[in-house]
């Protein structure tokens, strides 16, 4: 199916997702999903900061991370977008080296 074949709305929303077929419809749409997650570390973070009155980092802001950073990274590679590229590789080496520090530090310490 073409934009042209859509409903009345959808050319608007093409033309504003910068999309020309399905393909690349579907590649925004995962972009989107990625950011979504990787948006949602910040919102796990806060709340875990809230419940214990400091700032902390939950484990679960990691695993957030690499999940839409990995995500992020498809879509660049898809993109063909070297800044983009790169700098969700480098998160996602940040992201999890942090978890395997954190790993690490609990097998050492047993609770």
């Amino acid at each position: 199916m073409t934009p042209e074949m859509t409903p009345e709305v959808a050319p608007a929303i093409w033309a504003w997702l910068a999309v020309e077929n399905w393909a690349e419809f579907w590649w925004v749409v995962v972009g989107l999903g990625g950011q979504i997650l990787f948006t949602a570390r910040f919102l796990v973070q806060w709340i875990a900061s809230e419940r214990v009155g400091r700032s902390v980092v939950p484990l679960a802001f990691w695993y957030l991370s690499i999940g839409g950073g990995l995500i992020l990274l498809a879509y660049a590679v898809y993109r063909r977008d070297p800044v983009f590229i790169l700098g969700q590789s480098m998160g996602l080496v940040i992201y999890l080296r942090n978890l395997v520090l954190i790993h690490a530090e609990r097998r050492r310490t047993p609770e």
